[in-house]
């Protein structure tokens, strides 16, 4: 699942499963939730990225091959960049489908609701990387005290739990016995708190969650 977090960007991974689709919407929902989107740019968002994954999940490699996610934005530019990375090669191409074919028009829809798009050999040279960018012109540079969904919390920053600020030491992610994603934050003061991914968390930055 999560593998990084940050003010301005968030990563994780999917395993190939019909599942990962609305588990990559949910988190991508909680995310743009805690970055103020509006809700227009949100659920065009939430289509962009549920075709990408679902084209990543149909390409042709062994199941224990994950499908990586990347979330980012850009206050400056007023942009939201939407990524998918999968291991199969091959040129992703928009194609006009048939009257009668029900599926092909993924990257029909990506290109009519994104800014732009297009896609990328992996650093690694195996497999490639398709992104989407829509323009987000709400998106705003974050407060210092904010609620973030759990899967965006990074180590150094301070969680209130409890009505106390507990500082965050480490961060890791779990699947529950259903399947579903969740988080695992390590607290510098009494126990780690195990919570859903999606899961919505007040975090501030500096000491004793008192600003820096």
């Amino acid at each position: 699942m999560a593998e990084h977090s940050g003010s301005n960007e968030v990563t994780f991974r999917l395993s190939r499963s019909r599942r990962s689709v609305p588990r990559a919407r949910a988190l991508l929902h909680a995310v743009l939730g805690s970055w103020g989107t509006a809700q227009e740019v949100l659920e065009d968002a939430e289509l962009v990225l549920s075709e990408l994954v679902t084209n990543a999940l149909r390409v042709g490699v062994p199941s224990d091959r994950q499908v990586g996610v990347r979330i980012t934005r850009s206050a400056e530019e007023g942009l939201l960049r939407l990524e998918v990375s999968d291991a199969g090669g091959g040129r992703p191409e928009v194609k006009e489908p048939g009257d009668d074919e029900a599926c092909g028009r993924g990257l029909l829809l990506v290109e009519a609701l994104a800014h732009r798009w297009g896609f990328e050999e992996r650093a690694a040279g195996i497999g490639k990387t398709v992104y989407a960018e829509l323009k987000a012109p709400d998106i705003v540079a974050e407060p210092k005290t904010r609620e973030v969904a759990a899967v965006m919390v990074r180590p150094g920053q301070w969680v209130r739990v409890s009505g106390e600020w507990r500082a965050v030491v480490s961060v890791r992610s779990e699947q529950y016995a259903a399947g579903g994603p969740a988080m695992v934050l390590g607290l510098g003061d009494g126990p780690a708190l195990r919570v859903h991914a999606a899961e919505p968390l007040v975090v501030r930055e500096g000491e004793n969650g008192e600003d820096r």
